[in-house]
């Protein structure tokens, strides 16, 4: 498994996201693209702030996550400028002065309040397309708003599907380090580890903490795993272990991983098959990823393909069609089989029409699908089925009549391990799916 030099790609990178911005400028009709990194935020009714989150449009241009207070400003036709807020403080660590494989390709301009930049951002505000949050206005009037222009954000944001090489090798990077985390928390729980001390295994493995990580880590024992974002962290291991399910990831240079693994205890033999059940079902979905599929159908697939695993494990007596036309298999698998991801875990666009905006509305009966575009080569979406034993859902089911269509005898047995959910991040190219996430582990393996 090669890893390329993000530093090598990343001039193209950047001539791709200039076009780009050209482009969008000259649809929203102005003349400068203005992005402020973001400011920090007082809690309300206290003196702390909140943890710096960086501007993904920012985080675009640059591979930098923690310099609040800055800007980067291009205009077509001239270098693009990034004023770097580098202040005087004896109380924080102050960012270090610019270096790096970027430096080279920017106009500089340090700045020590963030005031300073009024005087080097274009004369004129309303010529400007300014992407970020109302705190980033500047001075005592507020000026240089973010308007946040709809047909400059909707190009941006459309074409921010398509990852470059560069993004792609930061990507392989989250790869990397989440898998390592991955190792590490899977060992805690052979080990006997409760949730809080496997989060923190994997934490130490990763080097990243809670600010740093993309998402707060899913960290589930026994039937927390039929919590689906389950982040309570639990200081006692439950008695019997019977099975853990991780959803975590980690972070390079502002991009993110998202993976997701679920194992048995020794000894649980019955579930441990259905996990791999479902992983090679999961695979095989992976491997559907191609340039011109349709992912709203790559999910329903998914229904049915999950519902022939609870078939055969003699959960449901209907036939994957039918459970899926009743609404029974989105009682087992209530949430979607995937999302972009890229800057953002779940990355923009997802249901947009073009890069002039419009919306492609999810199937009837899967509000929770968070994508529903055509796949294009570049595009990097997460594949994660799941099969759950949520009692919520499986009572709306009794409730509509269809309860004649699950056993409930082995739900009965299923139910204490929670669910299954199996997540990997696969790259559509002109050709065969390229899944980022497999290579890692099974290196880890070798």
């Amino acid at each position: 498994m090669i890893q390329q030099d993000p530093g090598a790609l990343y001039p193209d990178h950047l001539a791709v996201l200039c076009r780009r911005a050209e482009q969008a400028l000259a649809r929203g009709g102005f003349d400068h693209l203005v992005v402020p990194s973001g400011t920090l935020h007082y809690q309300v009714f206290d003196d702390r702030d909140y943890p710096y989150a960086v501007n993904p449009q920012f985080k675009a241009w640059l591979p930098l996550t923690r310099v609040p207070n800055s800007w980067i400003v291009f205009t077509p036709g001239k270098r693009p400028a990034v004023i770097f807020h580098q202040p005087f403080d004896y109380w924080h660590v102050v960012p270090d002065a610019p270096s790096g494989w970027w430096v080279e390709h920017f106009d500089i301009h340090i700045i020590r309040t963030p005031d300073e930049a009024l005087a080097l951002l274009p004369p004129d505000p309303a010529r400007c397309a300014i992407l970020g949050e109302p705190q980033s206005a500047l001075g005592a009037l507020g000026a240089y708003v973010p308007n946040n222009p709809a047909p400059v954000v909707n190009y941006l944001e459309w074409h921010r599907g398509s990852k470059t090489p560069y993004e792609i090798a930061l990507m392989r990077q989250a790869q990397v380090l989440g898998v390592r985390g991955h190792r590490a928390a899977e060992a805690a729980f052979r080990n006997g580890a409760d949730e809080f001390s496997i989060h923190m295994a994997y934490c130490q493995a990763v080097g990243q903490d809670a600010t740093e990580l993309p998402y707060g880590n899913i960290v589930a024992l026994n039937e927390h795993a039929a919590v689906l974002h389950y982040t309570e962290l639990g200081r006692k291991a439950p008695q019997p272990l019977r099975s853990f399910l991780i959803d975590a990831g980690a972070s390079a240079h502002g991009y993110a991983s998202d993976i997701t693994r679920t194992y048995a205890a020794a000894g649980h033999d019955e579930f441990a098959a259905m996990i791999e059940a479902v992983d090679a079902a999961q695979q095989t979905m992976c491997a559907a990823v191609r340039p011109g599929f349709d992912y709203k159908q790559l999910h329903v697939d998914a229904h049915l393909s999950l519902m022939g695993v609870l078939k055969d494990f003699g959960v449901i007596k209907v036939s994957p069609q039918t459970a899926l036309e009743t609404g029974v298999s989105a009682a087992f698998f209530p949430h979607g089989i995937g999302h972009l991801i890229g800057l953002q875990v779940h990355d923009v666009a997802g249901f947009a029409a073009s890069d002039e905006g419009g919306r492609i509305e999810r199937p009837a009966g899967h509000p929770y699908l968070r994508l529903t575009r055509v796949l294009e080569p570049g595009m990097v979406v997460t594949i994660e089925p799941g099969l759950y034993f949520i009692d919520m859902l499986l009572n709306e089911v009794k409730a509509a009549g269809h309860g004649d269509a699950i056993n409930w005898e082995r739900v009965d047995f299923f139910r204490p391990y929670g669910g299954i959910r199996i997540e990997d991040e696969v790259l559509c190219t002109d050709g065969e799916a390229d899944n980022l996430t497999r290579p890692v582990f099974a290196a880890a393996n070798g």
